[in-house]
């Protein structure tokens, strides 16, 4: 198996796991010096995905699946795939769950519940922003079309204010080197529980290994991520609808094999719940939520997407016994000195781990500006209220010193 590993990813030391307990013969590709374990490296351009792929082609030989760890590689994975005859989502299919401006076009072509949504070109003249705000409706969101992980993303309650948030994810990509010309979403802000899919395609058919629940979703003016717990509490027809919209939105872009990992809301205004479309991306759940579930036989997530690649059955057993992950936000800006009370967070009853993914010394930054979360807690539970106490207990015993 070629498995293709960013040189900034969470997911390297997962992935290199799942393919040992797998026993996979791994040949890795990569754009950096990368610690994996002593295993030679192909080094790759994923900036320049056709010559990258006539390097792997030509150097690899037969592999039997290519798989990506992360975003910065999936365009790759897929030229490659082609290359070689392996089943794959098309490239671009691929680049367009990449791009959030040709999510919204193409799931509004489908038919897909989605926000009301306006694109503004970098040249739009002067008003033309606070006009699409009020066209899509206060409160809105502004969004950059190419960041993740609620990088470049802030709620606007009127036009005015939406102009100013513009202005600051502008400086924000081009500070993480976007190009200058690239356009910016204004959205209508949808209000409602929040929940992600991750799942397995198929010939198009969406196979669902786990639904996360988000009741700490922040409602602006900053969208990090924070709680997220499953199996869902959704009443089950709620789910079911949630789960048929995050297979048309993946169809509707073109995507058709390999993990997806969905981002939808609850919209329970006028008396119903409809799910709506905030975003899709052709990988699994990011950072290191994945440590949360654990499938049939204790297998990882990772595990089953390279299972999943080869063709291999993935686990009929998805598990029900409540587990929650809590991404910890970067709170101030300024440099990492210290996290302390580790220790006593993750002896917190039903905390089963505690990872802090930022050294210290480095300089930090909050969303919307920052791309990186502090740290990851994992608890399990025999129900949600107490995974979720744990949680919140865990966190309120760590102290973050940034100067």
């Amino acid at each position: 198996m070629l498995l293709l590993v960013p040189a900034r990813t969470y997911r390297a030391a997962d992935f290199l796991a799942a393919a040992g307990r797998l026993g996979l013969d791994l040949i890795v590709g990569s754009d950096g010096a990368l610690p994996l374990g002593g295993r030679p490296v192909v080094h790759v351009d994923p900036e320049d995905p056709k010559r990258a792929a006539d390097r792997i082609v030509a150097s690899t030989g037969p592999v039997a699946a290519v798989v990506a760890a992360d975003t910065p590689m999936l365009i790759l994975a897929a030229e490659v795939a082609a290359r070689l005859g392996l089943p794959h989502n098309p490239v671009d299919a691929v680049a367009a769950a990449a791009d959030k401006a040709a999510q919204r076009r193409l799931w509004a072509a489908a038919g897909i519940p989605q926000p009301a949504f306006r694109l503004m070109p970098a040249a739009a003249p002067e008003g033309a922003l606070r006009q699409a705000a009020a066209d899509v409706g206060c409160p809105c969101v502004i969004k950059a079309v190419s960041l993740s992980a609620s990088q470049g993303v802030l709620r606007a309650d009127d036009p005015a204010a939406a102009e100013q948030a513009a202005r600051k994810i502008r400086r924000i990509l081009a500070a993480a080197g976007r190009p200058e010309h690239e356009p910016v979403l204004v959205e209508q802000y949808v209000p409602g529980p929040e929940l992600s899919v991750d799942g397995l395609l198929t010939a198009g058919d969406l196979a669902v290994i786990a639904v996360f629940d988000k009741p700490w979703t922040p409602e602006g003016p900053t969208f990090e991520e924070t709680l997220l717990i499953t199996p869902s509490r959704l009443p089950g027809p709620v789910l079911a609808a949630a789960v048929c919209a995050a297979g048309r939105a993946a169809r509707a872009l073109g995507l058709t094999h390999g993990p997806v990992h969905a981002e939808l809301r609850i919209d329970e205004r006028n008396g119903r719940a409809r799910p709506v479309m905030l975003e899709l991306a052709a990988r699994s759940i990011g950072g290191l939520c994945s440590r949360a579930l654990r499938f049939g036989g204790g297998a990882s997530l990772e595990e089953m997407v390279l299972a999943h690649a080869l063709g291999r059955p993935i686990p009929a057993d998805l598990g029900h016994r409540p587990t929650g992950v809590l991404m910890l936000p970067v709170p101030r800006p300024g440099v990492l000195r210290a996290v302390e009370g580790r220790a006593e967070a993750a002896a917190t009853p039903c905390v089963t781990g505690l990872t802090i993914s930022i050294p210290v010394g480095q300089q930090v930054h909050p969303l919307p500006e920052g791309d990186r979360y502090l740290g990851f807690i994992f608890a399990e539970g025999d129900t949600h209220d107490r995974v979720e106490e744990a949680l919140r207990a865990a966190r309120q015993r760590l102290r973050v010193v940034i100067e």
